[in-house]
């Protein structure tokens, strides 16, 4: 009876550490949420570092269809700077002013991306998840808007 009394002591105990750490998780995730949120709508200056034809730094054998970058000065879930994706834009930029139209909430991950367009361009949750999907295939994600 006791050995039985154990086995279920440990088990509880590992079930607990799995909820602590997933309910840290899910705080982390809120709190990048809302830290990413107050960019929807606004115009937003974005740094890039992977242009768009440019190799992921890590998985060689991927390669950006679109620019890629960040903002300067934040600091998103990952503990790094906020990422962005940019849509509308089909040349290599080193830079790039334009509005934030959605974010891509990663449920599997602990960052968000934001998407952003040329100002007053607009595209609909297919085209972004189409226009993403070389990237977000391997997350699970949905789309925020305002």
């Amino acid at each position: 009876m006791e050995a039985t009394y154990i086995d279920l002591h440990i088990h509880t105990s590992e079930n607990a550490d799995k909820l602590n750490n997933n309910l840290l998780k899910s705080k982390k995730r809120g709190k990048d949420m809302e830290e990413t949120k107050k960019y929807l709508g606004k115009e937003i200056n974005v740094k890039i570092d992977r242009p768009i034809g440019s190799r992921h730094p890590e998985y060689e054998k991927s390669i950006y269809p679109i620019n890629y970058g960040y903002i300067p000065n934040t600091i998103s879930g990952d503990g790094k700077e906020i990422d962005c994706y940019i849509l509308g834009v089909f040349e290599k930029i080193e830079e790039f002013k334009g509005e934030c139209i959605a974010i891509i909430q990663r449920l599997n991950d602990n960052e968000n991306k934001l998407v952003v367009a040329p100002k007053g361009k607009q595209y609909t949750d297919d085209q972004i998840m189409a226009l993403l999907e070389f990237q977000e295939q391997y997350f699970k994600s949905k789309i925020i808007r305002k």
